[in-house]
């Protein structure tokens, strides 16, 4: 819940609560630690002055004639202290009102000479606190000088006090800072926030300003090249269905003219009926166009899947994959002899998808090669060579090659619809590999298509 309560709230309160809380934690720890220096300061000073007067004190004459008498604290220039004698005997005697406390073994040790001095903290009946020194003063008696804390208390309460509320008026005056700062900080990001809003509802692709060469000026670069790529991406697409659509117009026209030619036999008296043999090339010719269209929609199909499933991707043998490809293109370029030797090769990928690329490369092979022609297929070291008896591709027509729907002149009357090589780059890219057309050692064609290994 707390999660999710800190993830509804703006940047900007989130970074101004998190400059507040940084500064409450230093002004909590400057205030505890000058509190601790200042009490262990006062208290340091206050031993210091008391063990000073009670040695000054025990080495006087005067108080060394007056022990068999009640010295008060007057007498020795202490008005603020309690003067006490103490005997190892526990005997204990004062001028002075003596607070309601008890003398331990500390002190007894001092008057018995077993400690040089003592000086401690102790409580009377009423908590009020004391500060208590105790020093030799003769044989077997020691003098004990008690001083009460109230003063230093009230000292280190009313600094207390002013630690705390300076620390409150700190604390407020750093929440607002850090609210303006992180206000004004924030604007350049707001402002890019709002030209992202603005071109998702307007589906603008144009490129945002870029201002400056800090954190939001990389940002809005990164942006742009995000727009870019989707633009890139629309283009195909329209593209992709302008074509397509230009492609699909031609058989589409030729079905519909043929169907309709059978439509109108098939209603004709027996007179003007169409003959059986031109009733089955009209048939042969609709069947033929739907095998097209079947081809072309797979086709587009394919070259739609930006990307691989992965569930589709096992480890496969190219070799074997090549070998399903090979036996599919034979059984039906019957006029063209197939050279194969394939050497085995692990890799990853989609198993479908190579084997249509390898049969789109073969089919091609097969089409431009004449009858009786060999096409030779080779697979070493994960690349797949495939050479055919061709007529060759034109230098000006190597750079298009892969081009969607792109035909050459002398394709153009040649059943085909200009996808195939554009979808084997495209499943040879999706693997990571890469796919080269150039001219075979014997003349004709060369397509080489490398397979990286499985790691």
């Amino acid at each position: 819940m707390s999660e999710r309560w800190h993830y509804r709230r703006s940047l900007a309160s989130r970074v101004a609560l998190l400059t507040t809380l940084a500064v409450a934690a230093s002004i909590a720890a400057m205030a505890l630690g000058a509190f601790m220096v200042m009490r262990m300061q006062l208290q340091s000073s206050l031993d210091e002055s008391l063990l000073n007067r009670a040695h000054l004190a025990a080495e006087s004459t005067a108080l060394s004639q007056a022990t068999a008498q009640d010295v008060p604290a007057w007498m020795l220039g202490a008005a603020d202290v309690r003067v006490i004698f103490i005997t190892a005997e526990r005997g204990v005697r004062s001028a002075d009102n003596l607070p309601t406390f008890q003398l331990g073994r500390p002190e007894l040790k001092v008057a018995s000479g077993q400690s040089p001095s003592s000086i401690r903290t102790v409580l009377d009946d009423g908590g009020a606190r004391y500060r208590v020194a105790t020093v030799p003063a003769g044989s077997g008696q020691a003098l004990v000088l008690a001083q009460a804390l109230e003063s230093q208390d009230r000292t280190l309460r009313k600094l207390g006090t002013v630690m705390l509320v300076s620390g409150v008026l700190g604390i407020l005056a750093a929440a607002l800072s850090g609210w303006a700062v992180a206000t004004n900080g924030l604007r350049p990001v707001r402002r890019l926030t709002q030209s992202v809003e603005k071109n998702a509802v307007h589906e603008d692709l144009r490129p945002l300003p870029v201002e400056g060469d800090d954190e939001i000026a990389r940002l809005a670069t990164a942006f742009n090249q995000m727009l870019g790529a989707l633009a890139a991406s629309r283009d195909r697409q329209r593209r992709l269905v302008a074509d397509a659509s230009h492609e699909l117009r031609t058989p589409l026209t030729s079905l519909r003219t043929n169907l309709d030619l059978l439509a109108q036999a098939d209603g004709a008296d027996n007179h003007t009926a169409f003959p059986v043999e031109a009733r089955r090339e009209l048939l042969d010719d609709v069947r033929g166009q739907i095998e097209e269209l079947t081809t072309l929609v797979g086709d587009l199909v394919m070259l739609a899947r930006e990307e691989q499933p992965e569930a589709s991707i096992t480890t496969l043998d190219l070799a074997e994959v090549a070998d399903r490809a090979v036996t599919r293109v034979r059984r039906r370029a019957a006029g063209v002899d197939f050279d194969v030797r394939l050497e085995p090769w692990t890799a990853q990928g989609d198993a479908t998808g190579l084997e249509r690329a390898i049969t789109n490369v073969l089919d091609n092979a097969a089409k431009w090669s004449p009858a009786g022609g060999t096409i030779t297929v080779r697979l070493a070291s994960g690349v797949l060579t495939v050479d055919d008896q061709g007529p060759g591709i034109s230098e000006a027509d190597l750079p298009h090659v892969f081009e969607r729907f792109w035909r050459s002149d002398e394709s153009r009357s040649m059943p085909g619809s200009g996808l195939g090589l554009a979808i084997v780059r495209q499943v040879v890219d999706q693997h990571g590999g890469r796919v080269v057309v150039g001219e075979a050692p014997g003349g004709g064609t060369r397509v080489s298509l490398s397979i990286p290994e499985r790691n």
